[in-house]
């Protein structure tokens, strides 16, 4: 008997849709020792609503993830160079 696949949702990298993994366990698999801890600890603490958001940022490659840090550390920075308004900002 064939077991059902895994459970994945849908985001968008650079426009395009990448399916990965829907689970906290499957989540935690593809993560290192030192990613799985920091991963435990923030799900642990993280409000029931906002899971799926927080399953999502830890479930992309981990070269996605970097580059999407390095954006929030520039816009904190006050550097929005590269960043594109919303279609319907003025």
């Amino acid at each position: 008997m064939e077991s059902d696949p895994a459970p994945t949702m849908t985001t968008y990298v650079d426009g395009q849709p990448v399916a990965v993994p829907a689970t906290i366990a499957a989540v935690r698999a593809q993560l290192g020792a030192g990613d799985r801890e920091r991963f435990d600890a923030e799900i642990e603490r993280t409000p029931a609503l906002q899971v799926p958001a927080v399953l999502i940022a830890w479930a992309l490659p981990p070269e996605v993830r970097a580059a999407d840090e390095e954006a929030f550390q520039r816009l904190a920075r006050g550097d929005h160079s590269g960043m594109h308004p919303g279609a319907d900002a003025a």
